[in-house]
C-alpha cells in the first residue's frame, strides 16, 4: 500500500468513525425527545444545517425500538471529535433532564 493509499484509507476510516458519533448523538437526541438539527444549531449556528446530521437521522429508530445510550458515551463521542460546543449543549439538556426528575 502506498502514501496515497494509506491516506485515503486513514480518511475513510475518520468518516466513518464520524458518522457513528453522529449516528450516537442523533439517536440519544430521539431517545430523550430531543430534536438533534435544534441543539446542532444551538452549538453552531454560524453552520447553518448539518447535511451529514440529516442523513443520518434517517437511520434512527423510535426511542422504543432503540438501547439507551448513557449520557456519558455521547458527551465522550462528542469531545472525542471536538465537538466540544455541542457536548456543551448536550450537558445542558443533561442537567435540565435531571432537574425535572427530581422536581
Amino acid at each position: 500500500m502506498d502514501k496515497k493509499e494509506m491516506e485515503e484509507k486513514i480518511i475513510e476510516q475518520y468518516r466513518q468513525d464520524e458518522n457513528m458519533m453522529i449516528l450516537v448523538f442523533a439517536q440519544w437526541c430521539v431517545n430523550n425527545d430531543l430534536q438533534p438539527e435544534e441543539l446542532y444549531r444551538e452549538a453552531y449556528p454560524e453552520q447553518g444545517n448539518n447535511k451529514e446530521l440529516e442523513k443520518t437521522l434517517e437511520l434512527t429508530v423510535p426511542k422504543q425500538e432503540s438501547e439507551p445510550i448513557p449520557d456519558t458515551t455521547v458527551l465522550n463521542v462528542l469531545q472525542l471529535f471536538g465537538n466540544d460546543d455541542l457536548a456543551f449543549i448536550v450537558s445542558r439538556e443533561i442537567e435540565k433532564r435531571k432537574k425535572q426528575e427530581n422536581d
